[in-house]
């Protein structure tokens, strides 16, 4: 008897890996805290007026970036796929007292006019989007001539040893997951969607293994994958990603921020 195997496409896979998972994202605090998102807040009130400032959050997930930069805006959107990621936006946006818009949306098919915002912005999802290059077009139409681009993620590493690890690993953990990027491939992408880049950073960012691997539900036998993938990794790729006894380690993220040309 022949075996039946069920295919799903891309944006089947994020929605099942996330949606159950929403509110572990929504309590995560990797996705709550950190110095990337103190620091997108800071930008965001500096350069936009209050009164009149409006920013969309793409790929939003449990909306993080959204409650860290509303206080500083007069409306926030926040759009995203996965239904469930939604939920928990305004379950985080109610606890918060706060007043934020959620859209269900991809990256490639924004439902808003050209130049409708001050700023579009997006963090820790960018690696899940399928058609990376048409997004980032579809983030400059939406946003005006003279706006800003918010874009946090994670790195890929600038070695190809290091980077091959990093980018198994991921998708070990995570089949939604496409690709890191560079910090040099940013810099080119941002330039070639109509961006000019104004302020660039990068943090270090600790992953614990176990609650790693549990926010994505991660089976047994994918986790004991990473696991012999991170035991027999040559010496400069655990050092480079401070690879531990119990399988934790460091990721890199970048922060860039750009004027909408």
């Amino acid at each position: 008897m022949q075996m039946e195997t069920r295919m799903t496409n891309h944006s089947q896979t994020i929605q099942n890996q996330f949606d159950p998972q929403a509110q572990a994202y929504l309590l995560s605090t990797v996705h709550a805290a950190g110095e990337d998102l103190a620091r997108a807040a800071a930008i965001v009130a500096a350069a936009i007026p209050c009164e009149t400032g409006k920013l969309l959050d793409v790929g939003c997930g449990a909306g993080h970036l959204s409650f860290a930069v509303s206080p500083h805006l007069s409306r926030v959107v926040a759009a995203d796929p996965s239904p469930g990621m939604l939920d928990a936006v305004r379950q985080g946006a109610d606890d918060r007292g706060q007043t934020i818009e959620a859209v269900r949306a991809s990256a490639g098919d924004l439902p808003f006019d050209e130049g409708a915002f001050c700023v579009v912005a997006s963090r820790y999802s960018a690696h899940h989007w399928l058609g990376l290059e048409a997004a980032m077009r579809e983030m400059r139409r939406v946003v005006k001539t003279g706006g800003y681009l918010l874009m946090i993620d994670v790195l890929g590493d600038e070695d190809d040893l290091v980077n091959t690890h990093l980018q198994t690993m991921e998708l070990l953990r995570d089949r939604s997951h496409i690709r890191n990027l560079k910090a040099s491939q940013w810099r080119a992408l941002i330039g070639a969607s109509g961006f000019q880049l104004v302020e660039e950073a990068a943090y270090r960012l600790p992953l614990e293994f176990s609650s790693w691997v549990g926010r994505m539900r991660t089976s047994p036998q994918r986790i004991g994958m990473i696991r012999t993938l991170e035991d027999e990794a040559p010496a400069e790729v655990r050092e480079a990603l401070k690879i531990s006894a119990d399988g934790s380690f460091e990721l890199q993220t970048g922060l860039f921020w750009a004027r909408a040309v």
